[in-house]
């Protein structure tokens, strides 16, 4: 069955949304973003979220000390690295917290730079549309031919909806789908739109 994350939570609201309709990952952004929380806050917002959920960090370039600091404080059970880390970082990181495991996304312009991302030592890899000078979130699809035969699963992100996921998913083969933008209203979560695309992927198993 296709996982389902949902980022870029933020409002007790969006976790009493989530704990509703169950999604496998939710997402805090740490980094800079309309979307972006605070650790204080973020660690207000686990408390309440549903067990079954994997709350993931999403992090650009971020220090180590305060990655491993916020899985240590239980806020995050999962990481998210979406800027220029690399083979050293990513070592690094796991040294420190071998329990956790860690996404590196790809902003994706060919299937040769997955393939090379695919060798880090990163558990799961996130392919996304590339935009020049953002490192994600920008609500657009990429070419899905693009994607080569993968060992590592991946999450599918990008441009994603209720009205394209399905087309999406036969297209290829995703451990787990990814959205956040078109899952809110005026740039909030929508519970609707959440609801429906929840639906959406677990009715297509």
């Amino acid at each position: 069955m296709v996982k389902i994350k949902i980022c870029g939570l933020r409002q007790d609201a969006d976790i009493k949304t989530v704990n509703r309709y169950l999604p496998d990952y939710v997402g805090f952004v740490f980094a800079e973003s309309r979307r972006k929380v605070s650790e204080e806050q973020a660690a207000e917002l686990r408390k309440n979220l549903d067990e079954r959920i994997i709350p993931t960090g999403v992090f650009v370039n971020e220090q180590q000390v305060k990655i491993v600091r916020l899985v240590r404080k239980g806020i995050i059970d999962a990481v998210q690295l979406h800027g220029d880390e690399g083979e050293a970082y990513i070592r690094s990181l796991k040294a420190e917290i071998p329990e956790v495991p860690i996404i590196k996304a790809v902003r994706v312009r060919n299937g040769s730079q997955i393939l090379k991302t695919e060798k880090l030592d990163c558990d799961y890899l996130l392919l996304d549309t590339f935009t020049k000078d953002v490192y994600g979130g920008s609500g657009k699809q990429f070419d899905k031919t693009l994607i080569p035969e993968l060992r590592k699963p991946y999450f599918l992100a990008g441009g994603l909806s209720a009205v394209n996921v399905i087309d999406n998913l036969k297209l290829c083969s995703p451990y787990a789908v990814d959205i956040s933008s078109a899952v809110e209203t005026d740039g909030m979560k929508d519970e609707g739109k959440i609801k429906d695309f929840i639906e959406r992927v677990r009715n297509y198993e």
